[in-house]
């Protein structure tokens, strides 16, 4: 196999700035995850305690929380602590991006 690697394209010290659609669809993307977004769209408006999420996966707490995190990276979900527990909702813009990004791709796919 023969590469060719350009080495004047490439500069060490450039950054790539992640694209925040990427990391939304990316968390989006992953079946647990998923799972948690529909639980909390089932629940509409209210918010939903972390413990709750055990029910709709098959994984354990930990693994839960580990995609609550990746969520709320993404931008999906927001938490807040009452007394001991957690509660997620969507972030307030959310719904908004999503349907940016839904409106963004109109057009590439004809439906029958």
């Amino acid at each position: 196999m023969l590469v060719y690697i350009d080495v004047n394209g490439y500069n060490p010290g450039m950054t790539v700035q992640p694209d925040r659609d990427v990391a939304l669809l990316a968390a989006l993307a992953d079946p647990t995850r998923l799972a948690i977004v529909r639980q909390l769209g089932a629940a509409g408006e209210g918010a939903v305690c972390a413990c709750d999420f055990t029910e709709c996966c098959s994984v354990s707490q930990p693994t839960i929380s580990h995609h609550l995190k990746v969520l709320r990276q993404a931008g999906v979900l927001v938490s807040e602590r009452q007394g001991t527990n957690v509660l997620y909702s969507f972030a307030p813009e959310f719904r908004e991006r999503f349907s940016a990004i839904g409106a963004s791709l109109t057009g590439l796919l004809q439906l029958a």
